[in-house]
């Protein structure tokens, strides 16, 4: 990844090079790289297929909210320290405990309660920024039609994870602490909040809601003594190498 995306098609490129090299190194940084390209690939045919009020918009709202990803990805991989809630949710890739579910969520929460309030705040300048809201909430219905029915697919390989699914969809709250619709309007709160502000001034706003981003991450981590004891359940059921969980991710 030498070279900065410009075009949604470069995105996708390089979520493919992540999931390659993940599958080849074993690693669960995978996982969320995966379900990403999904999501990315059915934004592209949506701009292709004008679903979008603004397709040229809406793919300059895609690169800059994907590259916060991809520099996060590469700043890691290459030994750096990208913001604190990917810093997160990477190294909890290398413990054993958490589940698929978990590691999704992770990066669910760094890249849309963070990243997507950012990459909106400087996709247009702020007079613009309410015309996006459509555009904004569109892109947010085809990452959650795409994210709700990751725990079945799971269950494909896993069947003993349907009861234990059922149970975590009763404990939501506690295991994710946020829904979609939370996140997309926390994000739209972020963008707003930075939009008016010069970059010095992003940049140490960015860091207190970094911060905060973390407080939730924990929280997706160590949801709580009967949370946690079904995770470990469903960890204990999880079966295949990872190779084959980002194949079902995909």
């Amino acid at each position: 990844m030498a070279r900065q995306a410009e075009t949604v098609a470069d995105v996708i490129d390089d979520l493919t090079g992540i999931v390659d090299w993940s599958k080849n190194h074993g690693s669960p940084l995978g996982y969320f790289a995966a379900l990403y390209r999904k999501v990315t690939i059915e934004v592209k045919r949506g701009i292709d297929d004008g679903r979008f009020d603004d397709g040229p918009r809406m793919e300059r709202l895609d690169v800059l909210f994907a590259r916060r990803y991809l520099d996060a990805f590469a700043s890691f991989r290459d030994g750096g320290r990208p913001s604190r809630s990917w810093v997160f949710a990477f190294d909890v890739t290398e413990q054993w405990w958490p589940i698929v579910l978990q590691h999704l969520l992770l990066g669910m929460n760094a890249h849309i309660n963070l990243d997507l309030g950012i990459a909106a705040a400087r996709t247009v300048p702020p007079e613009q920024l309410p015309d996006l809201r459509g555009d904004f909430d569109e892109i947010n219905e085809v990452l959650a039609s795409l994210v709700g029915g990751v725990q079945e697919e799971l269950a494909q390989v896993w069947p003993a994870l349907r009861p234990l699914n059922r149970y975590l969809s009763r404990t939501q709250g506690v295991l994710i602490n946020f829904s979609m619709e939370k996140a997309r309007d926390h994000a739209w709160e972020v963008a707003e909040r930075l939009a008016p502000l010069g970059m010095s001034e992003q940049s140490s706003t960015i860091e207190r809601l970094d911060g905060d981003v973390v407080d939730l991450a924990h929280l997706i981590r160590h949801p709580g003594i009967v949370a946690g004891t079904v995770t470990k359940l469903v960890r204990l059921g999880e079966r295949g190498s990872v190779r084959r969980i980002i194949d079902v991710l995909e």
